[in-house]
């Protein structure tokens, strides 16, 4: 089932999520769905919050870049529980990214090439790793939405005065998507 995205203004994205246990209910069609309406929007990876849930679950499809990305190709993943451990800050880098909570808006962030992860996947099995490259990213994106940030938190305070009217007409339900959202409260 496609469900509404929850855009920038809404509290639940700046609401700090909780674990979930493993018999967390439905959470095999929790993740369907979340997949799904990804899907729908285009989107590489989608949070809980998003979807308007404070749970720590997030699912990232990386299989359509693997064009470009060949070691993605098949990457589709759920994360439950997903915490980053630690930052490698040795090497960064700056990407524009977006947002499907922020439509319309891309900036520059810089990030960690690298960090350290743990999570249980899908079958609730436990994973402790190193990860690198684009997927760090996409993960450190996705997990900031579960500790209530979001990509414009890490932009310069001037790159956010310069989105200002943007940010605002988000927030007044000003915006164009072609994917089913939930826009903040007028």
């Amino acid at each position: 089932m496609i469900l509404p995205i929850y855009i920038y203004g809404q509290p639940v994205l700046r609401k700090e999520s909780a674990d979930i246990e493993k018999d967390y209910p439905n959470l095999k069609e929790l993740l369907a769905n979340m997949f799904e309406t990804m899907e729908e929007a285009n989107g590489v990876g989608l949070a809980a919050p998003q979807i308007g849930l404070n749970i720590r679950v997030v699912v990232i499809d990386l299989d359509v870049l693997s064009e470009d990305f060949p070691e993605y190709k098949g990457f589709k993943k759920g994360f439950i529980n997903p915490h980053i451990i630690e930052y490698d800050e040795t090497n960064t880098e700056s990407l524009e990214e977006g947002c499907l909570s922020l439509p319309g808006i891309q900036e520059k962030v810089t990030r960690p090439t690298r960090i350290h992860v743990q999570y249980l996947d899908e079958d609730l099995n436990e994973h402790d790793e190193w990860v690198e490259g684009y997927l760090a990213r996409v993960m450190q994106h996705e997990f900031d939405h579960l500790d209530a940030k979001m990509f414009i938190d890490r932009i310069s305070p001037l790159r956010k005065q310069l989105i200002k009217s943007k940010l605002k007409a988000l927030l007044q339900g000003r915006y164009r998507c072609s994917y089913r959202t939930k826009a903040a409260r007028r």
